[in-house]
């Protein structure tokens, strides 16, 4: 047998709320039964989840959501239902809703016995069920699940690790699968540029996972998914990722390497998986390149913020400069000198996607001015500046006389008008002619309390059989008075 239980605290990270996250697990020996499991116990559809602790209905309806978080992970790699016969998952229920919140509401656990491994979840009820953290937590135990199945090859002290951007990554892969993501953060990071770069996004542990702010979760949320859905894409993606889950938990060496491993089409480039990424947001960011394209007038807006130059104060402040002042660049040195362009660059880029297709060769023109702005001796960018000034002004002309000719074409074309809204002017009128007086009891009701809460305030006297007008213009009900 082995060494004594090791319980370590694992959690599904819900990013826009302060949720823990996985850590390391470590198979250890099982200890003697306890209290939670002499307790009634639910067997899952596919007989892999054992649910025990709680009421009757509570244990149903979780078996219920860990089978469709199973299936979830399940449909999103293409995977058919391989579970029968492996390690189980045992989850307990401690407490109830209401009761004073533990330091952690999960926490995981393997044991290793003569029937093999047991693969042990603690969730605590105090704040009931949690539809997302608990989603999560189950797709951390299934990613722990697939290092057993090859159980002859982990080691006695090895440790099986769920990394937060692979958990929160399958999370949010299979929740915009059902069309229940936020796109509006999609296209929040699409447009202000926060999300995370592949290097950070792989190499946050869990630690510094639990000490990031709700503001930085959410985009770490979309930033994993972006990633997800991006390995998933890969020729031969479904198949591939499948076998890197396989081993994602026991591995011990840099993730990238990993991924290499099991997506050699990213050995072409040491960029190519950031590519990758970056276009599966441009996709998924609120706007399809092909089909939703901004307006002219929205193109416009855009190029015209995204046109800064960003200049580095002596305090190290970012100062964001015209596009006219590039001959400040002359006087700095080249690493600086593309410091301040790059995140011009990035913008237009960025734009590109979803701006209006004729504006594409200007935004390409102003990346080859805002390239030859790094020369040590730009030439001729004034005129071209000025010209492409010219070009977005007689764009936006053009644009305003067509919609100018659509409004006249159909304002003289208009002959009569069609009536379709006479019969709601004629309702509209009726309305204001005879207002509704409701005599209910709980109208009355109201009416007696607005006047309670009304008290001291002129007010205009009420129609109705049932009122009167005291001495001072103040209407007086003489409905029976409320009760003591």
């Amino acid at each position: 047998m082995r060494a004594a239980l090791l319980a370590i605290s694992l959690c599904a990270p819900l990013i826009s709320r302060g949720e823990e996250a996985p850590r390391a697990l470590q198979i250890a020996e099982p200890i003697g039964k306890s209290k939670a499991a002499t307790l009634e116990k639910v067997t899952s559809r596919s007989g892999q989840f054992r649910i025990s602790g709680g009421d009757p209905l509570t244990r149903a309806s979780i078996a219920l959501l860990t089978e469709e978080a199973k299936e979830e992970l399940l449909t999103l790699t293409e995977e058919k239902d391989l579970w029968a016969g492996k390690t189980p998952i045992t989850l307990t229920l401690h407490g109830k809703q209401g009761d004073a919140m533990p330091y952690r509401t999960f926490s995981t656990s393997l044991t290793y016995g003569e029937a093999g491994y047991d693969l042990r979840l603690e969730m605590h009820l105090c704040r009931g069920i949690d539809l997302e953290r608990l989603k999560s937590a189950i797709t951390s135990c299934l990613i722990y699940e697939r290092a057993l199945r090859n159980a002859t090859s982990i080691a006695q002290d090895q440790e099986l690790i769920a990394p937060p951007w692979l958990v929160d990554g399958l999370r949010e892969a299979s929740e915009w699968k059902v069309n229940r993501a936020d796109r509006a953060l999609y296209a929040a990071l699409f447009k202000q540029g926060g999300f995370f770069k592949i290097d950070e996004l792989l190499s946050i542990s869990n630690h510094e996972f639990e000490d990031i702010d709700a503001a930085s979760r959410a985009a770490f949320r979309v930033s994993s998914g972006v990633l997800v859905m991006a390995l998933l894409e890969q020729p031969r993606g479904k198949e591939a990722f499948r076998s890197f889950l396989s081993e994602v938990a026991t591995f011990q060496g840099e993730m990238p390497t990993l991924l290499r491993k099991h997506f050699p089409e990213l050995n072409l480039s040491e960029t190519s998986l950031a590519k990758w990424s970056e276009l599966q947001l441009a996709n998924k960011g609120g706007l399809t390149p092909l089909t939703e394209s901004l307006t002219i007038s929205q193109t416009e807006a855009s190029l015209s913020e995204a046109l800064r130059l960003y200049f580095q104060t002596p305090e190290g402040i970012a100062q964001p400069k015209d596009l006219t002042a590039w001959p400040e660049l002359i006087a700095l040195k080249q690493p600086e000198r593309l410091a301040t362009v790059r995140p011009t660059q990035e913008a237009i880029a960025r734009l590109s996607f979803r701006c209006f297709p004729s504006f594409r060769p200007i935004l390409s023109e102003y990346q080859l001015v805002l390239a030859a702005a790094t020369e040590p001796q730009p030439q001729d960018l004034t005129a071209r500046l000025a010209s492409l000034q010219e070009s977005r002004a007689t764009m936006l002309a053009k644009a305003q006389r067509a919609r100018d000719f659509l409004d006249w074409f159909e304002i003289t074309r208009a002959r009569d008008t069609s009536g379709m809204f006479d019969d709601y002017m004629r309702l509209k009128d009726r309305l204001k002619a005879n207002p509704i007086q409701r005599r209910d009891e709980l109208s009355r009701y109201l009416d007696r309390m607005e006047k309670i809460f009304c008290r001291g305030l002129p007010a205009m006297p009420l129609p109705g059989p049932d009122r009167t007008v005291d001495p001072f213009g103040f209407p007086v009900s003489i409905d029976p008075p409320l009760p003591e």
